[in-house]
């Protein structure tokens, strides 16, 4: 049985990761005061940096409607999709209207849609396992179960360096977030099983924080050799090949992988934030 991944803009790939698994992309939407982005392979994501640092809004990010995600199922047999978490953006919401759309015409297709209780590297690292299932020529059912498990037991890090789009956002009150940027406190940040943010810990600078985001490996996770540590980074390659290195030293993941953010993620992290997600 032949199946196909299908996600939305806020899963950050490589190309290896994409053309191995086949995955196809919905895009999300981006807006900077006058300026649109569409978040696809052809965004420049230089420009959508430059554009955020040069506003005092809070960028505005769109999700795609039902009709694209209705249009690659109707090419195929079997989807499975991978979407933002439903608390954070209604794409999630979208891909299962479609997924009744297509069903009423369609009865003998299928469409599984995975709420990712996350985002960026969390939704990349779902699809990757996914992928592997397929590979292995697991049944839909098992494939199913094997990835909801993986969803419920899925941990996802990160640290931001800059709480600008926080504190724009109104996720962080004004006179707080420029007290911690004053003191150049940065939080370590965790997805909860219910798809929110939550504080995890803090730190003082940016290198200290690292540290500690490597720290917090080893006390939330599990099982570690079985999994892959996904790495997603904007604009902080150097940063993102240390965590590597150094989960490499102390923890015993099957393997690690490095993802640049794409439009959506950007938006999120900012220049020099990193997510992981195991």
């Amino acid at each position: 049985m032949k199946f196909k991944i299908v996600v939305d803009s806020c899963c950050d790939l490589t190309k290896e990761i994409k053309e191995r698994f086949d995955i196809s992309t919905v895009p999300l939407f981006i807006d900077i005061d006058d300026q649109h982005f569409i978040d696809d392979e052809n965004l420049d994501r230089e420009k959508l940096l430059e554009a955020m640092r040069n506003s005092t809004e809070v960028p505005k990010t769109a999700s795609p409607g039902p009709k694209p995600f209705l249009n690659l199922y109707e090419k195929y047999e079997n989807a499975f999709v991978v979407t933002l978490s439903k608390e954070l953006s209604s794409s999630y919401q979208n891909a299962v209207l479609a997924k009744n759309i297509l069903l009423e015409e369609a009865k003998d297709k299928f469409v599984k849609v995975f709420n990712s209780f996350s985002a960026s590297v969390g939704e990349t690292m779902i699809a990757y396992k996914i992928g592997e299932l397929i590979e292995a020529k697991l049944g839909r059912d098992e494939i199913i179960n094997k990835a909801e498990k993986y969803i419920e037991e899925m941990k996802t890090l990160f640290v931001l360096d800059s709480l600008d789009n926080l504190i724009k956002a109104g996720r962080m009150g004004k006179l707080k977030g420029e007290f911690a940027s004053l003191l150049n406190i940065k939080p370590i940040l965790a997805g909860t099983r219910e798809g929110t943010i939550t504080l995890l810990d803090k730190a003082r600078g940016s290198k200290n924080a690292i540290k500690k985001l490597i720290d917090k490996i080893g006390e939330v996770g599990n099982n570690l050799k079985d999994k892959v540590l996904g790495i997603a980074h904007c604009n902080a390659l150097e940063r993102a090949e240390y965590i590597k290195k150094e989960a490499a030293k102390r923890y015993n993941f099957r393997d690690i992988i490095i993802v640049e953010t794409a439009g959506i993620s950007t938006v999120y992290a900012n220049e020099g934030g990193v997510i992981l997600a195991f």
